[in-house]
Protein backbone atom coordinates (compact mmCIF):
# COMPACT_ATOMS: atom_id res chain seq x y z
CA UNK A 1 0.00 0.00 0.00
CA UNK A 2 2.87 2.32 0.84
CA UNK A 3 4.50 1.66 -2.54
CA UNK A 4 1.22 2.48 -4.30
CA UNK A 5 0.87 5.76 -2.39
CA UNK A 6 4.48 6.63 -3.18
CA UNK A 7 3.91 5.95 -6.88
CA UNK A 8 0.75 8.08 -6.93
CA UNK A 9 2.57 10.91 -5.14
CA UNK A 10 5.40 10.76 -7.66
CA UNK A 11 3.01 10.90 -10.61
CA UNK A 12 1.11 13.81 -9.06
CA UNK A 13 4.32 15.73 -8.40
CA UNK A 14 5.51 15.10 -11.96
CA UNK A 15 2.21 16.38 -13.35
CA UNK A 16 2.39 19.52 -11.21
CA UNK A 17 6.03 20.16 -12.09
CA UNK A 18 7.18 20.01 -8.46
CA UNK A 19 9.20 16.79 -8.77
CA UNK A 20 12.96 17.39 -8.34
CA UNK A 21 15.02 16.67 -11.48
CA UNK A 22 17.08 13.94 -9.81
CA UNK A 23 13.92 11.97 -9.06
CA UNK A 24 13.08 11.54 -12.73
CA UNK A 25 14.43 8.45 -14.51
CA UNK A 26 17.29 9.10 -16.90
CA UNK A 27 16.01 9.00 -20.49
CA UNK A 28 17.54 6.29 -22.64
CA UNK A 29 19.21 7.18 -25.90
CA UNK A 30 18.11 5.54 -29.13
CA UNK A 31 21.35 3.59 -29.28
CA UNK A 32 20.78 2.09 -25.83
CA UNK A 33 17.20 1.17 -26.70
CA UNK A 34 18.31 -0.53 -29.92
CA UNK A 35 21.07 -2.41 -28.10
CA UNK A 36 18.67 -3.51 -25.35
CA UNK A 37 16.15 -4.85 -27.85
CA UNK A 38 18.86 -6.63 -29.82
CA UNK A 39 20.28 -8.23 -26.68
CA UNK A 40 16.82 -9.58 -25.86
CA UNK A 41 16.52 -11.22 -29.28
CA UNK A 42 17.64 -14.72 -28.31
CA UNK A 43 18.03 -16.12 -31.82
CA UNK A 44 20.08 -13.12 -32.93
CA UNK A 45 22.33 -13.36 -29.89
CA UNK A 46 22.88 -17.08 -30.39
CA UNK A 47 23.68 -16.45 -34.05
CA UNK A 48 26.12 -13.70 -33.08
CA UNK A 49 27.92 -16.09 -30.74
CA UNK A 50 28.16 -18.79 -33.43
CA UNK A 51 29.37 -16.33 -36.07
CA UNK A 52 31.99 -14.84 -33.75
CA UNK A 53 33.19 -18.36 -32.93
CA UNK A 54 33.56 -19.16 -36.64
CA UNK A 55 35.44 -15.91 -37.26
CA UNK A 56 37.78 -16.41 -34.31
CA UNK A 57 38.49 -20.03 -35.25
CA UNK A 58 39.24 -19.10 -38.86
CA UNK A 59 41.69 -16.41 -37.73
CA UNK A 60 43.34 -17.95 -34.66
CA UNK A 61 43.19 -21.70 -35.21
CA UNK A 62 45.52 -21.69 -38.28
CA UNK A 63 48.23 -20.20 -36.06
CA UNK A 64 48.18 -23.26 -33.78
CA UNK A 65 47.00 -25.90 -36.23
CA UNK A 66 49.65 -28.51 -36.93
CA UNK A 67 49.03 -28.66 -40.70
CA UNK A 68 49.48 -25.84 -43.21
CA UNK A 69 46.92 -25.26 -45.92
CA UNK A 70 49.78 -25.25 -48.47
CA UNK A 71 51.19 -28.61 -47.41
CA UNK A 72 50.28 -31.30 -49.96
CA UNK A 73 52.68 -34.00 -48.75
CA UNK A 74 50.07 -36.02 -46.90
CA UNK A 75 48.54 -39.26 -48.24
CA UNK A 76 45.75 -38.79 -50.74
CA UNK A 77 42.24 -39.32 -49.34
CA UNK A 78 43.41 -40.21 -45.84
CA UNK A 79 40.48 -41.25 -43.64
CA UNK A 80 39.37 -39.02 -40.74
CA UNK A 81 41.62 -39.59 -37.74
CA UNK A 82 43.30 -37.79 -34.88
CA UNK A 83 45.85 -36.25 -37.23
CA UNK A 84 43.26 -35.42 -39.91
CA UNK A 85 39.84 -34.91 -38.29
CA UNK A 86 38.13 -34.52 -41.71
CA UNK A 87 40.63 -36.48 -43.77
CA UNK A 88 42.75 -35.22 -46.66
CA UNK A 89 41.93 -34.16 -50.21
CA UNK A 90 42.88 -35.88 -53.44
CA UNK A 91 46.11 -33.87 -53.67
CA UNK A 92 47.04 -34.67 -50.07
CA UNK A 93 46.01 -31.50 -48.24
CA UNK A 94 44.49 -31.44 -44.76
CA UNK A 95 40.75 -30.70 -45.02
CA UNK A 96 40.53 -28.72 -41.77
CA UNK A 97 43.23 -26.28 -42.90
CA UNK A 98 41.49 -25.93 -46.27
CA UNK A 99 38.19 -25.06 -44.57
CA UNK A 100 39.87 -22.51 -42.30
CA UNK A 101 41.60 -20.85 -45.24
CA UNK A 102 38.43 -20.90 -47.33
CA UNK A 103 36.43 -19.35 -44.50
CA UNK A 104 38.92 -16.49 -44.25
CA UNK A 105 38.61 -15.65 -47.93
CA UNK A 106 34.82 -16.09 -48.05
CA UNK A 107 34.33 -13.70 -45.12
CA UNK A 108 36.83 -11.23 -46.57
CA UNK A 109 35.05 -11.22 -49.93
CA UNK A 110 31.61 -10.91 -48.31
CA UNK A 111 32.70 -8.02 -46.08
CA UNK A 112 34.27 -6.19 -49.03
CA UNK A 113 31.15 -6.66 -51.14
CA UNK A 114 28.91 -5.45 -48.31
CA UNK A 115 30.93 -2.29 -47.68
CA UNK A 116 31.25 -1.35 -51.36
CA UNK A 117 27.64 -2.09 -52.28
CA UNK A 118 26.36 -0.26 -49.20
CA UNK A 119 28.41 2.86 -49.92
CA UNK A 120 27.33 2.97 -53.56
CA UNK A 121 23.69 2.22 -52.76
CA UNK A 122 23.44 4.79 -49.96
CA UNK A 123 25.09 7.57 -51.98
CA UNK A 124 23.01 7.00 -55.11
CA UNK A 125 19.76 6.37 -53.22
CA UNK A 126 20.12 9.40 -50.93
CA UNK A 127 20.97 11.73 -53.81
CA UNK A 128 18.07 10.44 -55.90
CA UNK A 129 15.61 10.75 -53.03
CA UNK A 130 16.65 14.27 -52.09
CA UNK A 131 17.43 15.87 -55.46
CA UNK A 132 14.63 14.09 -57.36
CA UNK A 133 13.85 15.22 -60.92
CA UNK A 134 16.63 14.31 -63.36
CA UNK A 135 18.89 12.70 -60.73
CA UNK A 136 16.07 10.53 -59.42
CA UNK A 137 15.04 9.51 -62.92
CA UNK A 138 18.59 8.65 -63.98
CA UNK A 139 19.39 6.63 -60.82
CA UNK A 140 16.05 4.81 -60.99
CA UNK A 141 16.55 3.80 -64.62
CA UNK A 142 20.08 2.55 -63.98
CA UNK A 143 18.85 0.64 -60.93
CA UNK A 144 16.04 -0.97 -62.92
CA UNK A 145 18.50 -1.92 -65.65
CA UNK A 146 20.83 -3.67 -63.20
CA UNK A 147 17.90 -5.43 -61.53
CA UNK A 148 16.76 -7.13 -64.72
CA UNK A 149 20.25 -8.42 -65.55
CA UNK A 150 20.85 -12.02 -64.35
CA UNK A 151 23.34 -11.21 -61.62
CA UNK A 152 25.15 -14.53 -61.28
CA UNK A 153 25.52 -14.93 -65.05
CA UNK A 154 26.76 -11.36 -65.51
CA UNK A 155 29.12 -11.63 -62.54
CA UNK A 156 30.52 -14.89 -63.91
CA UNK A 157 31.19 -13.33 -67.32
CA UNK A 158 32.82 -10.22 -65.86
CA UNK A 159 34.94 -12.22 -63.43
CA UNK A 160 36.19 -14.32 -66.35
CA UNK A 161 36.84 -11.36 -68.66
CA UNK A 162 38.41 -8.82 -66.30
CA UNK A 163 40.30 -10.95 -63.83
CA UNK A 164 42.25 -14.10 -63.21
CA UNK A 165 40.04 -15.24 -60.35
CA UNK A 166 41.67 -13.21 -57.60
CA UNK A 167 39.45 -12.70 -54.57
CA UNK A 168 39.36 -8.91 -54.92
CA UNK A 169 38.26 -9.14 -58.56
CA UNK A 170 35.40 -11.41 -57.52
CA UNK A 171 34.50 -8.99 -54.71
CA UNK A 172 34.44 -6.00 -57.05
CA UNK A 173 32.29 -7.83 -59.58
CA UNK A 174 29.79 -8.96 -56.93
CA UNK A 175 29.66 -5.45 -55.47
CA UNK A 176 28.80 -4.08 -58.91
CA UNK A 177 25.57 -6.10 -58.76
CA UNK A 178 24.81 -5.78 -55.06
CA UNK A 179 23.94 -2.11 -54.52
CA UNK A 180 20.49 -1.88 -56.16
CA UNK A 181 18.31 -3.06 -53.29
CA UNK A 182 19.82 -0.72 -50.71
CA UNK A 183 19.69 2.13 -53.24
CA UNK A 184 15.94 1.70 -53.64
CA UNK A 185 15.37 1.52 -49.88
CA UNK A 186 17.60 4.55 -49.24
CA UNK A 187 15.85 6.52 -51.99
CA UNK A 188 12.43 5.90 -50.46
CA UNK A 189 13.61 6.94 -46.99
CA UNK A 190 15.38 10.02 -48.34
CA UNK A 191 12.21 11.14 -50.12
CA UNK A 192 10.28 10.82 -46.87
CA UNK A 193 12.90 12.49 -44.68
CA UNK A 194 13.39 15.39 -47.08
CA UNK A 195 9.89 16.60 -46.19
CA UNK A 196 10.66 16.78 -42.46
CA UNK A 197 11.10 20.02 -40.51
CA UNK A 198 14.76 19.50 -39.65
CA UNK A 199 15.63 19.38 -43.36
CA UNK A 200 13.72 22.61 -43.96
CA UNK A 201 15.58 24.18 -41.04
CA UNK A 202 18.95 23.04 -42.40
CA UNK A 203 18.08 24.38 -45.84
CA UNK A 204 16.96 27.71 -44.35
CA UNK A 205 20.22 28.01 -42.42
CA UNK A 206 22.16 27.84 -45.69
CA UNK A 207 23.31 24.21 -45.62
CA UNK A 208 24.35 22.87 -49.01
CA UNK A 209 22.99 19.81 -50.76
CA UNK A 210 25.78 17.44 -49.77
CA UNK A 211 25.72 18.64 -46.16
CA UNK A 212 21.98 18.03 -45.92
CA UNK A 213 22.29 14.57 -47.49
CA UNK A 214 25.26 13.27 -45.53
CA UNK A 215 24.84 15.28 -42.32
CA UNK A 216 21.08 15.10 -41.84
CA UNK A 217 19.51 12.44 -44.07
CA UNK A 218 21.99 9.56 -43.97
CA UNK A 219 22.42 9.56 -40.13
CA UNK A 220 18.65 9.23 -39.81
CA UNK A 221 18.71 6.14 -42.02
CA UNK A 222 21.35 4.29 -40.01
CA UNK A 223 18.87 1.59 -38.98
CA UNK A 224 17.92 0.44 -42.45
CA UNK A 225 21.49 0.90 -43.68
CA UNK A 226 22.86 -1.34 -40.91
CA UNK A 227 20.25 -4.05 -41.50
CA UNK A 228 20.75 -4.12 -45.26
CA UNK A 229 24.55 -4.06 -44.96
CA UNK A 230 24.35 -7.07 -42.64
CA UNK A 231 22.09 -9.00 -44.99
CA UNK A 232 24.36 -8.07 -47.91
CA UNK A 233 27.15 -10.05 -46.22
CA UNK A 234 25.02 -13.22 -46.26
CA UNK A 235 24.03 -12.66 -49.88
CA UNK A 236 27.65 -12.10 -50.88
CA UNK A 237 28.76 -15.33 -49.16
CA UNK A 238 26.25 -17.35 -51.17
CA UNK A 239 26.88 -15.47 -54.42
CA UNK A 240 30.63 -16.01 -54.16
CA UNK A 241 30.09 -19.70 -53.34
CA UNK A 242 27.85 -20.05 -56.40
CA UNK A 243 30.45 -18.45 -58.69
CA UNK A 244 33.29 -20.54 -57.28
CA UNK A 245 31.22 -23.73 -57.43
CA UNK A 246 30.73 -23.37 -61.18
CA UNK A 247 34.43 -22.65 -61.60
CA UNK A 248 34.10 -18.95 -62.49
CA UNK A 249 34.85 -17.43 -59.09
CA UNK A 250 37.98 -17.54 -56.96
CA UNK A 251 40.90 -19.37 -58.57
CA UNK A 252 44.11 -20.78 -57.14
CA UNK A 253 46.27 -19.76 -55.32
CA UNK A 254 43.35 -17.95 -53.62
CA UNK A 255 40.54 -20.08 -52.28
CA UNK A 256 37.10 -19.89 -50.67
CA UNK A 257 34.48 -22.18 -49.22
CA UNK A 258 32.80 -22.37 -52.61
CA UNK A 259 36.03 -23.48 -54.26
CA UNK A 260 36.73 -26.05 -51.53
CA UNK A 261 33.24 -27.47 -52.07
CA UNK A 262 33.84 -27.58 -55.83
CA UNK A 263 37.14 -29.43 -55.44
CA UNK A 264 35.52 -32.12 -53.29
CA UNK A 265 32.08 -32.36 -54.85
CA UNK A 266 32.99 -35.59 -56.63
CA UNK A 267 33.64 -37.22 -53.24
CA UNK A 268 30.10 -36.62 -51.95
CA UNK A 269 29.13 -40.28 -52.08
CA UNK A 270 32.40 -41.95 -51.15
CA UNK A 271 33.98 -39.43 -48.73
CA UNK A 272 31.14 -37.19 -47.49
CA UNK A 273 33.30 -35.45 -44.85
CA UNK A 274 35.26 -33.69 -47.59
CA UNK A 275 32.07 -32.19 -49.01
CA UNK A 276 29.93 -31.59 -45.94
CA UNK A 277 32.74 -29.99 -43.90
CA UNK A 278 32.95 -26.73 -45.92
CA UNK A 279 29.26 -26.97 -46.84
CA UNK A 280 28.13 -26.90 -43.20
CA UNK A 281 30.42 -23.93 -42.44
CA UNK A 282 29.01 -22.06 -45.44
CA UNK A 283 25.41 -22.72 -44.35
CA UNK A 284 26.17 -21.69 -40.76
CA UNK A 285 27.68 -18.39 -41.88
CA UNK A 286 24.72 -17.58 -44.10
CA UNK A 287 22.09 -18.56 -41.52
CA UNK A 288 23.69 -16.75 -38.61
CA UNK A 289 24.10 -13.51 -40.57
CA UNK A 290 20.47 -13.65 -41.69
CA UNK A 291 19.28 -14.19 -38.12
CA UNK A 292 21.46 -11.29 -36.94
CA UNK A 293 19.88 -9.15 -39.66
CA UNK A 294 16.42 -10.12 -38.42
CA UNK A 295 17.40 -9.14 -34.88
CA UNK A 296 18.73 -5.79 -36.04
CA UNK A 297 15.56 -5.14 -38.05
CA UNK A 298 13.42 -5.76 -34.96
CA UNK A 299 15.72 -3.67 -32.78
CA UNK A 300 15.66 -0.64 -35.07
CA UNK A 301 11.90 -0.85 -35.72
CA UNK A 302 10.22 1.77 -33.46
CA UNK A 303 6.90 -0.02 -33.89
CA UNK A 304 8.35 -3.20 -32.41
CA UNK A 305 7.26 -3.08 -28.79
CA UNK A 306 7.69 -6.66 -27.68
CA UNK A 307 11.03 -8.41 -27.28
CA UNK A 308 11.05 -11.25 -29.76
CA UNK A 309 12.71 -14.49 -28.88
Amino acid sequence: MADLNSLLATETAAAEGTLPPDALPEPRSQGKLVLRKFLHHKLAMASTAVLMLIILLSILLPIFWKHSYEDSSFPSFAKPSGDFPLGTTQVGKDMVSQILRGTQFSLLIALTVSILSTVVGVVLGAMAGYLRRFTDSAVSRVTDLFLIIPQIAAAAILAKVFGSGSWYIVALVLAAFGWMQIARITRAEAMSLSQREFVDAARASGAGTFRIIFKHLVPNMVGSITVNATLAVAQAVLAEAALSFIGLGVQLPDTSLGRVILENYAQLQTRPALFFGPFVVLVLISLTINFIGDGLRDAFDPRQRRMKA
